[in-house]
């Protein structure tokens, strides 16, 4: 399962690749690709591929960017494979690699594999964005797993999570709600073919926010924990100048602490707004029922068995496609 943007040149390459992997070894997979709303040409390599493969390949195309994981969430509605795995589309996995991912998905009876990367490709900015929304993974969950695009999950797993129809979706997330029997195992990371990658350290801080204000109350309680804090030091200096005052220590009011105090303060005030106007907007775009995605079309052999069926927070257009084969 292939979530695609801005990866027209790497397309062909990669479905060749699965196809290598698979056609020796497993003659009934899919291969599922969901356009993202591509800025390139991609859906026009996707048409091209459904239609020269209708047995094997399946082609979603959303009506907008929704982001990588609303994306995937589509996919695994149309998958009927009993393992799942999902990679990247700019052949910095390699399709090589699916093998042992499933291997130590069943020889260590997980529901959830990720492939560790050996020794990472990425720019700087993509690795620290990873690093945070790994560390963040793990206080929430208190796991030592260090999650990847790169995986390998059981269909019952993915069936619990397809319930999940909300915008803001995190898949680790949700997995680590709904099992503790994940692994990983070491893969081999390519470096980017063509282009840039999509996941900006922006993008991936905005990843890891999602993470923590879905699944955790931390963000809340640190705030909590910190105006407590600042509260008892307040009332302890507040308490050694009235004794200093009785004493007839203090000959000049300060102005310069005052100052201080109240911008530290106010700034602690914003930042717990802040924290709970994040919690908040969540809570309005998703009872607005801000679609988790919408399907433009759809490509595939068997347009019953394809059909995504409409089933809360995210929509469909009928434009299924049958392919002749």
């Amino acid at each position: 399962m292939i979530p695609v943007y801005g990866s027209e040149s790497t397309l062909q390459s990669l479905y060749e690749r699965i196809v290598a992997v698979f056609a020796a070894r497993e003659p009934s997979y899919e291969i599922i690709f969901v356009d993202d709303n591509s800025p390139d040409a991609a859906w026009d390599v996707l048409q091209q591929l459904a239609e020269a493969d209708p047995l094997h390949v399946t082609a979603i195309r959303l009506m907008r960017n929704y982001g990588q994981h609303n994306a995937l969430m589509c996919g695994f509605r149309q998958a009927r494979g009993e393992v799942l795995v999902t990679l990247d589309d700019d052949l910095q996995n390699p399709p090589e690699e699916i093998p042992k991912l499933i291997a130590h998905l069943e020889a260590g009876d997980y529901d959830l594999v990720y492939g560790e990367y050996r020794r990472k490709q990425h720019t700087g900015g993509r690795n620290l964005g990873s690093v945070v929304v790994n560390t963040f993974f793990r206080l929430v969950f208190r796991s030592r797993i260090t999650v990847t695009s790169f995986r390998a999950v059981r269909r019952e797993l993915v069936q619990a999570i397809l319930p999940y129809n909300l915008n803001f979706t995190f898949l680790d997330g949700l997995f680590a709600w709904n099992t503790q029997r994940i692994g990983q195992v070491i893969v081999e990371h390519h470096p980017r073919a063509n282009g840039r990658s999509g996941y900006s350290l922006g993008k991936l801080i905005t990843l890891a926010l999602n993470l923590f204000t879905n699944f955790s109350l931390i963000p809340l309680q640190v705030a909590s924990c910190v105006g407590f804090l600042a509260a008892v030091i307040g009332l302890a200096t507040g308490a050694n100048y009235l004794i200093q005052a009785l004493l007839s220590n203090i000959m000049v009011p300060g102005y310069a602490s005052i100052i201080v105090a109240v911008l530290v303060l106010g700034g602690l005030q914003l930042l717990a707004l802040g924290i709970i106007g994040e919690y908040i907007g969540r809570v309005h775009l998703n009872i607005n029922r801000k679609p988790q995605y919408t399907i433009r079309t759809v490509l595939t052999k068997d347009t019953e068995a394809g059909k995504p069926q409409p089933v809360g927070n995210y929509q469909e257009q009928q434009a299924t496609t049958r392919i002749p084969g």
